[in-house]
């Protein structure tokens, strides 16, 4: 009976695209692909009926701006997350941080060179705007507020430790602070470029979407994590709201009851807030895993999750607390990805449809 009431969220929404919120899905790192490869994922993804899409800028560069063009021709309309973990943006002399061969090894935002930051983002969002590519929105960083993505925070030697709460334990607490300032320059700098475009010009900013990673998880992992809350609130001290349009976010809830899954969705989204009063929220990743790897795929296991994610983003939509949602992932990911067996299935439609809350800012 959930998969009749998921499927009927899909239903087309009569919303003027610039009060509707956009609902889209994830296909990163497609510069890593032939040229053929990203046509046919891209042509995939908009036969599904997928308006929007979230793409990476990373290297090979010249092939990240290749996919944004395709998928620009398909119609898609482009979040472009800067990876700022691309060498490029630092001195050559400089090492990452060790991921103890536990997880990758990643560079520290205080050490992101902002003078070749600069150069390279307008070099790339010159040849962007060239190729007559509007992006809807940029999105410097990802899961800043996390070791796997930061490297002024750390990666254990070994896991179970217990981690950091707040700040205030973390080992290179003023390395980090540095990061976070060095961050906001870059988020200056990214919003300056972006307004010497033509084609983009009016595109929103959208802070570094941040892990929901618990601190239990973290410590299970060995690494360190901020609460998205607490972060945003550093990035608030510093300036931020000047800069960005909105607050980035990612949520994967995991496999729980309805309830608790709405519970999750509410608590972890309590800092976004509505005009007048702050920032609402873009959450440019969320997920939920379905292990199966049948063919057919039998996907009703995630039927209800995805159910209750698409109505609480609704009512934070109608709120005017949430703007944005991508589903995390197209085809990659074994468990999340909604391209299964050679299709979208029914539920991965759901997940992505525009749904009942994409209209209701308009209605």
């Amino acid at each position: 009976m959930f998969l009749g009431a998921l499927l009927a969220l899909s239903a087309p929404a009569h919303a003027d695209e610039a009060s509707a919120a956009r609902i889209g899905v994830n296909r990163m790192n497609l510069a890593w692909l032939p040229r053929g490869d990203q046509e046919r994922i891209l042509a995939d993804i908009a036969a599904s009926g997928a308006t929007d899409v979230r793409l990476s800028l990373s290297r090979p560069v010249d092939k990240s701006i290749e996919a944004l063009a395709i998928a620009h021709r398909l119609g898609l309309r482009i979040l472009l997350e800067i990876q700022l973990g691309n060498k490029s943006y630092y001195p050559q002399s400089l090492r990452p941080r060790t991921g103890h061969g536990r997880i990758w090894d990643v560079y520290r935002l205080s050490d992101l060179d902002l003078v070749r930051y600069r150069r390279e983002l307008r070099q790339a969002l010159q040849r962007i705007d060239a190729l007559g590519v509007r992006l809807v929105a940029i999105e410097p960083g990802n899961e800043i507020n996390y070791a796997g993505y930061n490297g002024d925070l750390a990666v254990y030697r070994e896991p179970g430790a217990r981690s950091p709460r707040s700040i205030a334990e973390l080992r290179e607490r003023t390395r980090f602070e540095r990061g976070l300032d060095n961050y906001v320059k870059a988020l200056e700098i990214s919003r300056s470029e972006l307004r010497k475009t033509v084609h983009s010009r009016d595109a929103a900013v959208i802070s570094a979407g941040l892990s929901d990673m618990s601190a239990a998880e973290a410590d299970r992992r060995g690494m360190e994590r901020l609460d998205p809350g607490e972060f945003v609130a550093l990035l608030r001290q510093r300036g931020i709201d000047s800069l960005v349009d909105a607050y980035g976010i990612h949520i994967y809830p995991g496999r729980k009851a309805a309830p608790a899954i709405a519970a999750r969705v509410r608590s972890i989204l309590d800092f976004c807030r509505t005009a007048g009063t702050g920032k609402s929220c873009w959450v440019t990743e969320w997920g939920i895993a379905n292990k199966a790897r049948s063919c057919p795929v039998d996907d009703r296991s995630r039927g209800e999750a995805i159910q209750v994610m698409r109505a609480t983003f609704g009512e934070l939509i109608e709120a005017g607390r949430l703007t944005a949602a991508y589903y995390y992932d197209w085809d990659t990911e074994p468990s999340y990805s909604l391209w299964r067996c050679g299709k979208l299935s029914p539920v991965g439609a759901a997940a992505i449809g525009p749904g009942e809350g994409a209209g209701a800012q308009a209605r």
